[in-house]
């Protein structure tokens, strides 16, 4: 059944309650026993766990990439393909999920896709060294089960919390990115470290899938109702009115997909702050995969550290993982908190302020990241500081890139949108970075005698490129600065 099924009535009699309450001069609680507000707070915190568990499970590999490349005997080029399987099954599986959410129940959505990825998740780590392919394919299937988590959640709190309150909700929740993200590799480094067999790293965050699932359950509605596009502009000026008092507003018409995939191509918005994205994914994914193998290959040509040989039966030095997942959770809290403080701030002397804080954040991270890598081989200090300060102003889009396509976008198709954008923001983003950063060193590596100093320029040339794209990414978002008025006001907002 579809999720909708019943409720088209619900926002009409909520403004008759609504209105009969004010005349009497009280206003009648939506749930007699329990606050409204709180149970969103409670929703809210059960989305913000599962999006943690999502990320860490996304960075478990890049944590201990040394010994999945030693385990398995992978080549640059090979090691990277783990990354961009799991990323092109994500990708594929999100406009499927995105169709379903916005046309049955999210809640039994999120349910089968949290059992699913943990399961997969488990089971990866019982596979031996013989089997790369299995585990390339697990990484896939594990894409596929948190597709379905990152396209509905966000659409979730869009119904939950008006405009005014959406950014600083959706704020909360895409913290859970880079802390996630950070998560994944402290756990990932700290389980190699402790059991000195890398396999454990894939056996804790299954248990707080479990956890998240049981929450999940007993505190999500089963039901929650959608904002039409009436209900969602009268609840932002403040005003519900019955249904004899507007008898003119027409029910919006079903779509197509095809329709409304049309309808998002032309809205000029959506797909230049959707390729603004997609750079930010590709710089993103680069880094997440290759930045602490950059880091340790840096500190083998300076000598701080030995290399990690392959006759060597001891786990490999992971303390890059560990300090580089500190740094994604703090610039991460950091970026996304000012991001969307600035854009609350500025957006009420600029109406353009969204996109141009973004286009602003990719050239300055664009910036730091060059650096970061050219420093590299003279001062690893240094090229902590840059790395930390280039994700920093990464993590300032998370959010704003969001709300931009909540308000440029009608509400009944935005699972659509969030589907689309990710979809092209992975395709043509982290999908292929890691990948094509691991073909470009491995490429570089040919033309030479095998040596330490080979390995590290060639993942620092190759690196290069995040902070091509970078640039290129602001000034996609600089094109949407030029769209977002129109767009917003034919969106209704």
């Amino acid at each position: 059944a579809q999720e909708d099924t019943g409720l088209q009535l619900q926002p009409l009699l909520e403004g008759q309650n609504y209105g009969a309450a004010a005349a009497a001069g009280t206003q009648r609680p939506a749930v007699p026993r329990n606050s409204p507000a709180v149970r969103h707070c409670l929703v809210v915190a059960v989305l913000c766990f599962g999006n943690l568990i999502n990320f860490m499970d996304w960075c478990l590999v890049p944590g201990i990439l040394l010994d999945i490349q030693k385990y398995f005997r992978l080549s640059d080029g090979r090691t990277g393909l783990l990354q961009t399987v799991y990323t092109l099954c994500y990708m594929l599986a999100a406009p499927t999920f995105g169709y379903l959410g916005d046309h049955y129940n999210r809640k039994v959505i999120l349910g089968a896709g949290i059992f699913f990825w943990s399961g997969v998740t488990l089971g990866s780590s019982f596979i031996t060294e013989s089997y790369y392919r299995i585990f390339a394919l697990s990484r896939g299937l594990v894409g596929i089960g948190t597709a379905s988590y990152s396209t509905i959640a966000p659409t979730i709190i869009a119904d939950l919390f008006e405009e005014g309150k959406r950014t600083t909700v959706l704020s909360i929740f895409y913290i859970f990115i880079p802390v996630g993200s950070g998560c994944g590799y402290v756990l990932a480094a700290a389980m190699a470290k402790s059991t000195g067999d890398w396999h454990w790293a894939f056996r804790v965050t299954p248990c707080m899938g479990g956890l998240a699932l049981v929450l999940l359950i007993l505190l999500v509605p089963h039901r929650i109702q959608r904002r039409t596009e009436r209900h969602r502009a009268l609840s932002i000026s403040g005003t519900i009115r019955g249904a004899a008092e507007k008898p003119e507003v027409p029910r919006a018409a079903k779509t197509t997909w095809c329709q409304d995939v049309g309808s998002l191509a032309k809205n000029c918005s959506f797909v230049c702050s959707s390729l603004g994205l997609t750079a930010i994914s590709f710089v993103t994914g680069a880094l997440a995969m290759w930045v602490p193998m950059f880091l340790y290959r840096a500190q083998v040509v300076q000598g701080i550290v030995p290399p990690c040989l392959q006759e060597s039966q001891e786990s490999c030095n992971s303390s890059n993982s560990l300090i580089f997942g500190g740094i994604t959770i703090g610039t991460g809290i950091l970026g996304v908190i000012a991001g969307a403080e600035a854009a609350r701030r500025l957006r009420k002397i600029h109406n353009r302020a969204d996109p141009l804080i973004c286009a602003t954040s990719m050239f300055v991270s664009a910036l730091c990241l060059y650096t970061a890598l050219m420093v590299a081989q003279t001062n690893i200090l240094s090229t902590f500081i840059f790395f930390a300060f280039g994700e920093l102003f990464l993590s300032v889009n998370w959010a704003v890139v969001t709300d931009i396509l909540l308000y440029v976008v009608t509400p009944r198709r935005q699972s659509t949108a969030i589907a689309l954008q990710i979809l092209l923001s992975h395709l043509l983003g982290d999908a292929g970075s890691p990948y094509l950063i691991g073909l470009v060193s491995t490429a570089i590596q040919a033309g030479s005698a095998p040596s330490f100093q080979r390995d590290f320029r060639s993942l620092q040339y190759s690196c290069a490129l995040c902070a091509f794209v970078g640039v290129c990414g602001g000034g996609f978002f600089l094109l949407t600065s030029l769209y977002i008025v129109e767009d917003r006001r034919e969106a209704g907002r």
